[in-house]
């Protein structure tokens, strides 16, 4: 969505602005003794679940994570007032209504049916941290050691950022979120759509459709978005380029290779 003339880095500033909301950086350096990661997707996926514990500041006591490809129907409060019950975070679990799909559904049988019982697998598009309850219990140190272990075999945890919470459900226990907290239609049906509070753009192992491409069909309002975007960034570059305004130019915190999050 964002062209190629500005980075994220730099598209922020530009939308704040524009839409009236404030955000900060925050910077983390993957600890040098933690197995690395090379791909830069399985990095991000890291960073998503590894560090949760010491990315944020002490004085943040919630946070949500969206995925990009998501849109956010409700408001984002309901889900940090969530009563978690005493769990460190909440996740929202694969939906099983798209029966045409159970053929691809991989945690209903062998090794996740067995780990699981009779708890759901979890999707990591979205989720509510309790930072104080998780620093509490040390889960941070508890998943980054169980990952230590696991991430020796290239064939263990394909999804990292899913596999990993899934896998230490019965250490670091997961409050099953609403259905509704997370449509997606590769796996819940027409039906549970219009009480949607987020839309996932999940990748459809059937179809293989490009989420662009199915973000115009599923979700009727993505191409507003995606115009009223793209117009405050044509703008800006053209302002820029007449010399009307200054390249803008964010402040993160300072220390360690720097990575975005709103």
């Amino acid at each position: 969505m964002i062209g190629p003339k500005y980075c994220v880095q730099e598209s922020i500033p530009l939308m704040a602005q524009a839409y009236g909301f404030s955000y900060e950086l925050v910077q983390y350096k993957w600890p040098r003794w933690l197995h690395q990661q090379t791909e830069k997707q399985r990095i991000i996926w890291g960073y998503k679940i590894l560090f949760l514990d010491v990315l944020f500041p002490l004085a943040v006591d919630k946070i949500i994570f969206v995925d990009a490809d998501q849109i956010v129907r409700a408001d984002l409060k309901e889900l940090r007032d969530l009563d978690l019950e005493g769990a460190p975070y909440g996740y929202t679990p694969f939906c099983d209504s798209r029966k045409e799909m159970d053929g691809y559904r991989f945690w209903k049988s062998g090794y996740w049916a067995s780990h699981l019982g009779n708890r759901k697998y979890h999707i990591s598009a979205l989720y509510v941290v309790d930072l104080k309850k998780f620093r509490k219990i040390a889960a941070g140190d508890r998943l980054r050691g169980q990952y230590q272990a696991l991430s020796q075999d290239p064939n263990s945890l394909s999804n990292l950022d899913q596999d990993l919470p899934n896998n230490m459900i019965h250490q670091v226990a997961i409050k099953s979120l609403p259905q509704e907290w997370l449509w997606c239609e590769t796996w819940c049906d027409d039906a549970s759509k219009s009480a949607a509070k987020t839309i996932d753009l999940c990748n459809n192992p059937k179809t293989k459709e490009p989420k662009l491409a199915a973000a115009v069909r599923i979700v009727p309002e993505w191409a507003e978005y995606d115009k009223a975007v793209k117009d405050l960034l044509r703008k800006a570059q053209e302002q820029r380029a007449g010399g009307a305004g200054p390249r803008p130019s964010p402040s993160p915190r300072s220390g360690g290779p720097q990575r975005d999050e709103l």
